[in-house]
Parts: C-alpha cells; structure tokens; sequence
C-alpha cells in the first residue's frame, strides 16, 4: 500500500496522547481509528477526513478540500484534502481534530 509515511508520522505525533487510537490499512492507505470508527487517513499523498454528514459542506469550504470519490462515486460525509491544506502543523492538526470529533461522536464498535 502506497501512501506517504511523512505524513503517517505527522499525524502520529498528534495523535500519540490520545487514547483508543488504532491504526488500519484501508482504502489502498492508512486509517487512524477512534473507539472502532474511522476518524481520519492516508490515500497516497492525500488526507481522508471524516467529517460526517452535518459537517460536510462547511469542510468543502475549506481550502484545498474536495469530495472524497474513491469508489468514483462521492462520499457524503468524507473529503479529501490536497497537501498544501494540511501544509503547517496547524492546519493538519484542525482537520486531524475535525476527524476526531466526528469519529468520538459515534457509538464506539
């Protein structure tokens, strides 16, 4: 599987304090989980961010954002974001956050 370790390692260091954090290869990437659902990964040199249904309009108006159409079909509640959104540890570290929430607020499996 293809995708860009740098940015595996980034968000690894945001996420090192945070409990019931696992990894998963999905998606032909790397998905970092939170209580069993799927908060945020990697699909090459792309961040995937689920933001869910509610927040998915808001997300696409950020720059460098764009819907996730991985089975060519979008993906209501999911986005991709091109790699100078997440450029500063601060912007991947909002959309990192912004994937959590999300992820926190389902039942955990």
């Amino acid at each position: 599987m293809a995708y860009d370790e740098m940015l595996a390692e980034r968000i690894r260091t945001i996420l090192h304090r945070r409990k019931a954090i696992t990894e998963r290869k999905m998606f032909g990437g790397l998905c970092f989980m939170v209580g069993g659902n799927m908060a945020c990964g990697i699909v090459k040199d792309e961040l995937m961010v689920r933001v869910g249904p509610d927040g998915h309009a808001d997300a696409l108006a950020q720059p460098h954002a764009r819907v996730m159409d991985f089975t060519k079909r979008p993906s209501k509640g999911m986005v991709y974001v091109g790699t100078k959104g997440f450029a500063t540890d601060e912007t991947l570290e909002a959309w990192v956050d912004r994937g959590m929430k999300f992820a926190r607020s389902l039942p955990a499996k």
